[in-house]
């Protein structure tokens, strides 16, 4: 058995303590410590993980030896200064989602990473359930075929957020889902998205996002918090199959339909005209079987794996800022009210270059 790696948890509020809870039970890790400005609130968690220690200053986290690496789980603002901090002082890092809130931040972040030879990973928690790890796998192996088109729904009653707008509560799930499963990744050059705020606000509380993907596909992604019915779908539209994806429904996650629209089309008058022939497929329906285990635990296992196989983990840094140019270019598409706006992947190299030089 390798000995287990050592991990400390910044932010005992609302992600943290799942976090903690799973890296407790780790067989890879050994939790150490539990970091957060309230005292009193890190306390409690860290008595129900097994009594380890709590620390209030990030500083004084950083400096200790014991610790190999730290899972980052406070507001998006933060989430540049902690990783920045973390990794200067030899740290592996975990960030939740999103990586960043601006994308030359999260990008300074990779940077960082690699030229400091550590693992800074997206906690991009979905793509670590069976559902979404069985859909890329159908992917994959090109049971859907060549994909048409991806629709997924993200609505509820929710809680509005004070400091980001719907598009950036919900949708990074849905990106980082649809990046996870897509080879090659979520790599959109254009997008428009349209947002509502019919409460007054100040932010879009309903939002429809449209992404032109490779060879004349799309996605389209529908996020609300004002619905008051709970809807997590995901429709994936293939050349041979469909596939629905219910995350609400635990006895039949996955659906896979045998049935679709085949288009043939043949010459008429020699090469002057073509006419389209239409034939539907109705075949079969099946549900794959899915194990049961918390993406939670599967996740904590990939960051260990990463490290000690000095690789990449599956949502990387590089994950997470294909997520975040997606949501910036969201921001600017809802400022121009809806216009197609280009998504910009990554900074020109002088301002990389600035970047990475301020982090060290």
């Amino acid at each position: 058995m390798e000995p287990q790696l050592r991990i400390a948890v910044i932010g005992a509020g609302y992600w943290g303590p799942n976090l903690a809870r799973n890296f407790s039970v780790s067989p890879d890790w050994r939790l150490v410590a539990i970091c957060d400005l309230d005292r009193d609130r890190a306390e409690g968690l860290a008595a129900r993980v097994g009594g380890v220690d709590v620390v209030t200053d990030v500083d004084e986290l950083l400096a200790r030896d014991d610790v190999d690496a730290v899972a980052i789980a406070t507001p998006a603002r933060t989430h540049h200064a902690l990783a920045i901090k973390a990794l200067a002082s030899g740290k592996h890092v975990m960030v939740e989602k999103p990586l960043a809130d601006a994308g030359h931040r999260g990008r300074a972040m990779v940077d960082l990473a690699s030229v400091s030879g550590l693992v800074l990973m997206a906690d991009h928690t979905y793509c670590y359930t069976p559902a979404v790890l069985k859909i890329r796998e159908l992917i994959e192996e090109g049971a859907l075929g060549d994909i048409l088109f991806i629709d997924s729904t993200r609505i509820n009653l929710g809680l509005i957020q004070p400091d980001v707008d719907v598009f950036w509560d919900l949708a990074p799930h849905d990106l980082s889902i649809i990046d996870f499963i897509l080879p090659g990744g979520l790599k959109p050059q254009s997008l428009s998205a349209h947002g509502a705020d019919p409460l007054g606000a100040g932010k879009s509380c309903v939002g429809y996002l449209v992404l032109p993907l490779a060879g004349g596909a799309m996605a389209h992604v529908h996020v609300n918090w004002l619905s008051p019915t709970k809807i997590r779908q995901m429709v994936i539209g293939g050349t041979k199959r469909t596939l629905v994806w219910d995350d609400l429904n635990p006895q039949q996650r996955l659906s896979v339909y045998d049935r679709g629209v085949d288009l043939g089309l043949q010459a008429v008058d020699g090469v002057e005209r073509t006419a389209a022939t239409v034939s539907y497929r109705l075949g079969d329906t099946w549900s794959p079987a899915l194990p049961e285990r918390e993406a939670l635990g599967q996740m904590a296992a990939e960051f260990a794996e990463s490290i000690r196989e000095g690789r990449p983990p599956r949502t990387d840094g590089e994950a997470g800022l294909r997520v975040l140019s997606v949501l910036e270019a969201t921001a600017r598409s809802l400022a121009a009210n809806g216009a197609v706006v280009p998504v910009d992947e990554r900074a020109d190299e002088a301002t990389r270059a600035e970047q990475l030089a301020g982090a060290l």
